[in-house]
This record gives C-alpha cells, sequence and structure tokens, in this order.
C-alpha cells in the first residue's frame, strides 16, 4: 500500500512539475484569470509533453554520445558535416565554428581530435588552396546513421501523421515559443 502511495505521490509532482498554477500558484508571472482550469491544466499537460520530448532526447543523445564516444559538441559538428555533404555545400572549419557558435580555436582542436579518432577527413578545399574541407569518415556515418538516424527517423514518422494544418500550429507554437524563450534571454542579458 505504501509503495503505490508512493508512486501517485511521485504522479503528482511530475504532473505539477509543469502545472501553470503550481509554478505560478499567485499569477506573479501571467494572468491565470484569462485562462480557465481545464485550459491551464491542459497547458500543464502541454508543457509536460515537451519535458518528456526534451528527457527522451537527452536520453538518447547521451546514449550517442556513449555509443560514439563524442560529447555534445562533437556530435553537433558530425551532424552539421552530415548535412553539408547531404546538402552538397562545402563544410570549413570557419562554416563549423559559425554553425557550433564557437571560436575557430575551440573548432581547431576538435576537428583535431576528430580526424585523429577517425570520425572527420580533411580535404583541400578546391578553389582556395589556403583552406580545407572537413566530411565524415564513412564508418562515422554509418555509426551516425544507425545512431541519430533512427531516432530522426521517429520524429519525421511523428510529424507525418499530422495533417498540414496541424503541422502549421505546431510550427507556429516552436517558434513563438523559442522567439520568446529566446527575448527572454536578451532581456536577462542587458
Amino acid at each position: 500500500m505504501a509503495a503505490a502511495l508512493i508512486l501517485h505521490d511521485e504522479r503528482d509532482v511530475n504532473q505539477n512539475l509543469y502545472s501553470p498554477t503550481s509554478n505560478d500558484p499567485h499569477g506573479e508571472l501571467f494572468d491565470h484569470e484569462a485562462l480557465s482550469p481545464g485550459e491551464l491544466a491542459q497547458i500543464g499537460e502541454l508543457f509536460g509533453a515537451m519535458g518528456a520530448l526534451r528527457d527522451v532526447e537527452r536520453r538518447i543523445m547521451d546514449a550517442s554520445q556513449q555509443y560514439m564516444k563524442l560529447n555534445a559538441t562533437a556530435m553537433r559538428a558530425i551532424h552539421v558535416l552530415m548535412v553539408a555533404e547531404n546538402d552538397g555545400t562545402l563544410a570549413t572549419p570557419t562554416v563549423l565554428a559559425e554553425r557550433l557558435g564557437i571560436s575557430t580555436a575551440a573548432v581547431a582542436k576538435m576537428i583535431a581530435k576528430l580526424e585523429a579518432d577517425g570520425h572527420v577527413v580533411r580535404h583541400r578545399h578546391p578553389s582556395d588552396r589556403r583552406a580545407q574541407t572537413l566530411t565524415v569518415s564513412p564508418s562515422t556515418r554509418a555509426a551516425a546513421m544507425d545512431t541519430m538516424g533512427r531516432t530522426q527517423a521517429s520524429r519525421m514518422r511523428a510529424a507525418t501523421v499530422l495533417t498540414a494544418q496541424e503541422r502549421d500550429v505546431v510550427i507556429g507554437f516552436l517558434r513563438r515559443t523559442a522567439e520568446d524563450l529566446a527575448a527572454s534571454l536578451d532581456r536577462e542579458d542587458n
């Protein structure tokens, strides 16, 4: 009986973790009065679903990093390089630094390690003798497709069952959320 009670309490805590009223009981952060109890509950469910997605993504990223023995930045670099190659564009260390939001010095160090570990291959730039381009090694590409590629396929399946209008709603929500969060960070930085 006690175990069931504990599980029930944990479930309540997890549900309340995303509840607007549990996080802002006095309406200090946003106006509760404009929403019905049902709408507030649905918003809590929405944020709970987003939290569950983040948790699964974190677990997938951790598993992929362990499998490939790479940190998060290196995994992102591999992804950027694979997409560039898939699109037929050249990826240079400078482009990689810009895409990852890190310094060119940090990228140079990371590339040296990735190359030494057999994950990336350096090539001469076809039109600039001073520059080089980067590609992912065939073995790393295969490993990435086997891990993260399968994960991306799951996301695609989830998106394909939505109607065009449902996808537009989700896209709009996610973009507005990202914009509002970015604006919140910008306000904190000033």
